[in-house]
């Protein structure tokens, strides 16, 4: 009785690639990388409504599948350009702050490892992988790339007055990084906007997977 052999990659190829695009060819990966980047500028072209520092959009979802669909490395320069095509076609009038573009470009790059760098040889490990991503992408970026990077820049430009009346209000203190998040996650929606964008990864990578056609497979 045969039993297949799952092939071993060498850890650089999986850092650039993802499990699923080490699988095909050449011209397959090159594809996926096109249309993952293409489908990155779409979505910060066309896909996102800005507020000052706030923003809504379907952006988080994207980043972190195109790091599990292409790779760590791929998927974080896929991501990072797709953000900066983005600005440059609707900045609103907004200065560029690439910190945004590395919270969502490094989204991408842990979805990439987490997914296809940890084996879980369990019922729902898959789903496990997903959760782990969504709390690293929350924490390590929504929070502390990017909310520390609007504390920091609103901290020299100095508090807008909503700012400071919602912290003193609610702690009796100054503006501290805390207070800011409390503020930018709470009052301002993103944790909600964060929330959606999980829960559209955990409806849209079993729909990929089942939809054999497309040749996705993310596991």
């Amino acid at each position: 009785m045969s039993q297949t052999v799952e092939r071993q990659y060498p850890f650089w190829q999986r850092l650039l690639f993802s499990e699923m695009l080490l699988e095909k060819t050449r011209a397959k990966r090159v594809a996926y990388i096109g249309l993952m980047t293409a489908l990155c500028i779409v979505a910060n072209m066309f896909l996102e409504v800005k507020f000052a520092d706030v923003q809504f959009s379907v952006t988080i979802f994207i980043s972190m599948l195109t790091g599990m669909m292409i790779g760590p490395m791929y998927g974080f320069c896929a991501v990072f350009l797709g953000d900066l095509i983005g600005f440059i076609y609707n900045s609103w009038g907004f200065l560029y702050m690439p910190w945004v573009g590395l919270s969502v470009s490094f989204m991408a790059l842990f979805s990439g490892l987490i997914v296809n760098g940890i084996k879980l040889n369990v019922k729902g490990g898959l789903y496990i992988k997903l959760a782990l991503a969504c709390l690293v992408a929350f924490f390590a970026c929504t929070v502390a790339i990017n909310s520390t990077g609007f504390y920091f820049y609103n901290k020299a430009a100095g508090f807008s007055t909503a700012v400071v009346e919602y912290v003193e209000s609610r702690f009796g203190t100054g503006v501290s990084f805390f207070g800011y998040c409390c503020y930018r996650l709470l009052f301002k929606g993103q944790i909600f906007n964060s929330i959606f964008n999980f829960a559209l990864v955990f409806l849209a990578v079993p729909v990929l997977n089942a939809v054999k056609p497309l040749g996705v497979k993310i596991k």
